[in-house]
């Protein structure tokens, strides 16, 4: 076996799935070439920073190429807010170098240390849908290794099908190897931000809909344990970037602060999950009174805090214990949404399921073919693996198909191939693509293949 390919283990954040794989680690991105064809026997997918939850990255008795090395900034435009980097730096990373000079993340998902590559290929979404879009509507153009060994670039103008077929496309285009970001601009690092308690489901949705017109980013926190007439109570979370006349006097001399280091670390994995049904209800009926009497708050807090609360706790994931947990995010049409929300809170109540960590938000309209957004409302669960949970997945996934929704394919780790060719319409034009550029399947995961997209390819 070359020196360079070490059998090594893999997981998805969630840690309910895991793979071994020969994995080579390039320091350059000229290796990249040779190594895929030193892979050639076998399939390979590329793997960042480890941050998708299911097993969109994971190879397992194959290679895997880690590229979170590859991880230097290319060119950064301070005057136009054009940022162009290899595609293993990460957001934590992009931040150190553009915030500095007045310059913010278009699109940011819940933490800052995924990689950029990572995030393209997961098209990533953030409280700022709505009137953002995705990550891939302010990318400008990216560098693809594609199977045959050639380097091409995609933008909206040049390759505009694999630059679709990519955003989204979980890897299996090819190696993403540089990206071209056009920024946004800040007067510093704070955010005003208002919290508006809410006491129902029906309450949290008008909330959301109403401050959707008026406010960037928009985001509703959920007590997944409360019942009855209290059922999707929660915490509507709007935030604006702030000017500089927000700032007190005090605040200013250090506006374009960069972020603090986590403050508390889970070193080791418990023998046993440490997130319970009993933890879970304590923590919601915590977190629900945080606010104090006052159900309607506003004022400046970090934008690291607002956009990357769990980042303050590394290696949270581990709290779950041995089994891991699933995020299950599904987007549904405006129609249907209430509805589905409603009955998804019931039933992992009801069958001993509850959600540790709940959030809801609205879409606007979708990017790539297999990108997860489109317009409707997306619920994101926490949930920890215990006995009896994958039946449940499986109906909500019948729920959400048949409401004309779909499943977030980054977090998935479990999804019927029957359902996600139901879910996802724009498939087949994907697949055009993928048999056009990768035939022998030579960028394959452990998704790909229960999702039976590698028999698709084949089969064409």
């Amino acid at each position: 076996m070359n020196d360079r390919w070490l059998r090594r283990e893999f997981e998805g954040w969630g840690r309910y799935r895991r793979a071994v794989s020969l994995a080579a680690a390039p320091v350059r991105a000229d290796e990249l070439p040779g190594l895929l064809q030193e892979a050639s026997a076998g399939s390979t997918i590329a793997f960042g920073a480890g941050r998708s939850y299911g097993d969109s990255a994971l190879n397992d008795g194959r290679r895997t190429l880690e590229t979170a090395a590859l991880d230097r900034a290319r060119s950064f435009d301070r005057e136009r807010g054009i940022f162009a980097c290899e595609a293993g730096i990460s957001l934590a990373q992009i931040l150190d170098v553009i915030v500095p000079d007045g310059w913010f993340l278009p699109v940011t998902p819940g933490t800052r240390f995924p990689t950029i590559g990572g995030c393209l290929a997961a098209d990533v979404h953030g409280k700022n849908h709505h009137v953002a879009g995705s990550l891939a509507r302010h990318v400008r153009s990216f560098d693809l290794l594609l199977a045959d060994g050639a380097t091409v670039t995609c933008s909206r103008d040049e390759n505009p099908d694999l630059f679709a077929a990519t955003a989204g496309g979980i890897g299996l285009t090819g190696i993403i190897t540089r990206v071209e970001l056009q920024l946004q601009p800040i007067e510093n690092t704070f955010m005003f931000a208002r919290h508006i308690r809410t006491g129902s489901l029906a309450e949290t949705m008008e909330m959301l809909a109403i401050h959707d017109e008026e406010w960037p980013y928009t985001v509703a926190w959920l007590d997944s344990t409360a019942g009855g007439g209290a059922l999707g109570r929660g915490e509507v979370i709007l935030g604006r970037h702030a000017a500089l006349a927000d700032l007190p006097v005090s605040k200013r001399a250090r506006r374009l602060r960069r972020p603090e280091p986590a403050k508390f670390a889970m070193p080791v994995t418990p023998p046993v999950s440490l997130v319970t049904p009993a933890t879970i209800r304590a923590f919601n009926e915590i977190y629900y009174r945080r606010g104090g009497p006052e159900p309607d708050r506003a004022g400046l807090e970090s934008a690291y805090r607002y956009f990357y609360p769990l980042d303050a706790a590394a290696g949270w994931n581990r709290c779950y214990g041995p089994r891991g947990f699933v995020q299950y995010q599904f987007v549904v049409p405006e129609d249907a949404a209430e509805a589905t929300v409603r009955e998804m809170l019931r039933a992992c109540q009801s069958e001993g399921h509850p959600s540790a960590l709940t959030v809801l938000k609205r879409f606007g309209d979708g990017e790539g073919w297999l990108s997860f957004p489109a317009a409707g409302w997306t619920l994101a669960l926490d949930i920890p693996v215990r006995p009896g949970l994958l039946p449940l997945l499986d109906r909500f996934d019948r729920q959400v198909a048949d409401s004309g929704g779909r499943v977030y394919l980054a977090k998935d780790a479990r999804l019927a191939a029957e359902t996600f060719r139901e879910m996802y319409p724009d498939y087949p034009r994907w697949l055009a693509v993928k048999r056009r550029v990768d035939p022998e399947c030579r960028f394959s995961s452990d998704q790909s293949r229960r999702l039976r997209i590698d028999d698709d390819v084949r089969a064409g």
